[in-house]
């Protein structure tokens, strides 16, 4: 059995995110699901690449990875299970953008050959038929990542496709000097695309510079700060605030690194 990590935006006010897990037990009982992140924002397909981005060196090889974040669903946009060091299932839309930076996948299928789950255990309405065509959570890729999670090979699901061809989100991640703001985590902290935090250097945003330190205590209350990310990405927040708000960033603007100055006396050199 591979145990099977589940993202989606379903929230917790609505029973999808618990509709999903109970296909994925009728279909494969007794297999692990854990629960990545249900609370997203709802289709916003940046935050939820980020997301697993973040979570996925942490996920044991072998693991199925369902991530359901899909503003197409219903449309023409394919449904995929990608194979790296892990199984991927979901929608083809660019949420396994920056996921696949770190396992590239080498196959690829589209998922067509998949039987939707039944009701059962239920007094049927006349007339009453369940299903449509907007909950392929429910009647697509759970079944999928069942399959796969019972050991199953990924080429029963449907017919190859070209890696290549698998859409992606126009994000790259880069050292720097120059990247955007990828997304933004709860608390208002602006995540970007550059992978470098040079100490004593600085980050400029909508005409602002920012002091990169090593962490928020190093700054006074109230005063924005950039540091190394624990996903390895250079954020920007303000000490006990909300730097999205305060200090009005949005996805997409261009962030700068500017170094720390070279050929300056060191702090502990008497001067001369």
């Amino acid at each position: 059995m591979r145990p099977i990590f589940f993202l989606s935006d379903f929230g917790l006010e609505d029973p999808y995110a618990g509709v999903v897990k109970a296909v994925l037990w009728e279909r494969a009982p007794g297999v692990p699901v854990l629960d990545l992140a249900h609370a997203l924002p709802p289709q916003d397909l940046r935050r939820a690449a980020y997301a697993l981005f973040e979570a996925l060196p942490y996920l044991p090889e072998g693991a199925v990875v369902l991530a359901v974040v899909d503003p197409g669903v219903g449309t023409r946009r394919r449904a995929i299970v990608a194979r790296g060091r892990r199984l991927y299932v979901g929608p083809d839309n660019g949420l396994f953008t920056l996921a696949w930076l770190l396992d590239p996948p080498t196959r690829a299928h589209e998922i067509t050959r998949i039987s939707p789950p039944s009701p059962t255990g239920i007094l049927p309405l006349p007339g009453w038929a369940p299903g449509g065509h907007t909950f392929h959570g429910r009647d697509l890729f759970a079944p999928a990542a069942a399959h796969l999670a019972l050991g199953r090979a990924p080429e029963e699901l449907g017919p190859e496709v070209s890696f290549g061809d698998l859409v992606r989100l126009p994000l790259a991640l880069t050292p720097g000097p120059e990247g955007e703001i990828l997304t933004f985590d709860r608390f208002g902290n602006a995540i970007t695309t550059l992978l470098e935090a040079p100490q004593g250097g600085l980050v400029e945003v909508t005409g602002k510079r920012i002091p990169i330190r090593n962490t928020f205590g190093e700054v006074e209350v109230g005063e924005a700060v950039a540091y190394l990310g624990s996903a390895g990405l250079l954020e920007i927040a303000l000490h006990r605030g909300n730097a999205r708000e305060t200090l009005g960033l949005r996805e997409g603007m261009p962030v700068v690194i500017i170094p720390p100055p070279t050929g300056l006396p060191h702090l502990a050199d008497p001067p001369r």
